[in-house]
């Protein structure tokens, strides 16, 4: 019975994480720019910088400011409210996924942005990644937001660490 109610709730918390695959579809198709390509390193594997992350943002197309872009950060807030708080607290506390206390600290803005449009690639690519999957146990799904939700998110996370 126990395992019953196990898979009852995995499936549950990946349903409601994951959105509409339609939703996906047509963000993937709105986007006319084409993803970041990789480089071939002597070895013939593709390289993957860990600092920038896999998808087109990088830190020449994403900028932030010293200070917080208050607007900006309220959409956030209501996007995180329901995308990822079935997941995520804005603690340092893990639920499904991880906690998002520090996480502009850690991790650059284009590291993030890239991420929350493109989780796919950078799972199967970052080692960082990968050992928090181990911990996590559940994939983070894509949740078909655009450019502007992205950064809107990222805003509300530095509003998060404290930036003012």
């Amino acid at each position: 019975m126990k395992k019953v109610i196990v898979s009852f709730a995995v499936a549950a918390t990946l349903y409601a994480c994951g959105g509409s695959s339609n939703s996906t579809e047509q963000s993937n198709a709105a986007s006319t720019e084409p993803a970041a390509t990789t480089t071939e390193t002597p070895t013939g594997n593709p390289s993957y910088d860990p600092n920038r992350g896999e998808g087109k943002f990088t830190a020449e197309n994403v900028t932030v400011g010293a200070s917080l872009d208050a607007a900006m950060a309220t959409e956030g807030e209501k996007i995180q409210g329901v995308k990822c708080s079935s997941c995520h607290k804005t603690t340092d506390e893990k639920l499904v996924g991880p906690g998002w206390k520090g996480v502009t600290e850690r991790r650059k803005p284009e590291w993030i942005m890239n991420f929350i449009t493109n989780p796919d690639p950078m799972i199967d690519k970052d080692p960082e990644v990968q050992a928090q999957l181990e911990i996590c146990l559940v994939r983070m799904p894509n949740q078909g937001l655009t450019d502007d939700d992205a950064r809107h998110v990222l805003e509300f996370m530095r509003k998060n660490d404290g930036v003012k």
